[in-house]
């Protein structure tokens, strides 16, 4: 798996906790997120700022048994002005928790893969930070641009988390629709990123009876998906289509309902 650069990361999440904050305070907070159509800004700003502190709460207290992780949620601010200084305060905490003493520590992994929880919980606050802040941007009616500050490795890495995530034992038992859909009869889909070298930018996928599976690496796929880290990540997350005038950058060759299927079926909730 793409392995997230530790400073890099927790220097991303701060820098675009900050664009998502400055994108929501231009929307206001009653802004529809066409991009999360059931929610509103404030519904956007409340998510990412209790989900930083939540991490932050399991790193710091090293929780390694689901069954005691934290149930209260930090409070939004009922002043919308001072949203940008709690976001900034969020990020900082989850970012701190992430130190490189606690990289190791025995901490609760929620896609049960080879990582250490909170290298996971550092890949899926970064995902959060940066596909959420391309919402607040959209919403705000800016040029959704969230890759100036990011390179295509962290693209990678995060691309990574996600498929681990969907294939996941996690996955099965929060969103078994989605699970079960995924599931096939080895039909297979291949995401290749052209500004990642080796396998580093290449995911492989199968549909199998008895769940997806991924791995890193190049084989012969029913359909490729191609295209810049950002450009996958984004499409992967349905931020933005697969094909049509509003996709990034993106190539598709072979079977595109199999690649839209997929896509159809692993939305996140707020997706």
């Amino acid at each position: 798996m793409t392995e997230l650069n530790a400073e890099h990361a927790r220097r991303a999440i701060v820098e675009h906790t900050r664009r998502l904050a400055e994108s929501a305070a231009a929307a206001g907070p009653d802004a529809a997120v066409p991009t999360t159509p059931k929610w509103i800004i404030t519904d956007l700003v409340e998510h990412v700022g209790q989900t930083q502190n939540w991490v932050a709460e399991i790193i710091e207290r090293r929780i390694t048994d689901p069954t005691q992780l934290p149930t209260e949620m930090a409070v939004l601010p009922t002043d919308h002005r001072e949203w940008q200084a709690w976001l900034s305060e969020s990020a900082r905490r989850v970012a701190s928790a992430c130190s490189d003493d606690a990289l190791d520590a025995p901490v609760f992994n929620a896609a049960g893969d080879e990582r250490t929880g909170t290298r996971f919980w550092m890949s899926s606050v970064l995902n959060e930070t940066v596909v959420h802040g391309f919402d607040a941007a959209n919403a705000a009616g800016r040029p959704a641009d969230v890759d100036d500050a990011i390179d295509a490795d962290i693209f990678a890495a995060l691309i990574s988390n996600h498929l681990a995530m969907l294939t996941s034992p996690t996955w099965e038992m929060l969103r078994s629709e989605s699970a079960h859909a995924i599931r096939g009869t080895g039909q297979t889909l291949q995401w290749l990123a052209t500004d990642v070298a080796d396998d580093a930018g290449a995911w492989f996928v199968e549909r199998r009876p008895d769940g997806a599976t991924w791995q890193p690496g190049t084989q012969q796929a029913d359909v490729t998906v191609t295209g810049p880290a950002r450009s996958l990540l984004l499409t992967l997350t349905r931020r933005v289509p697969l094909t049509g005038r509003e996709a990034t950058n993106i190539s598709v060759d072979g079977d595109t309902d199999l690649a839209r299927h997929w896509l159809d079926n692993t939305a996140h909730v707020s997706g």
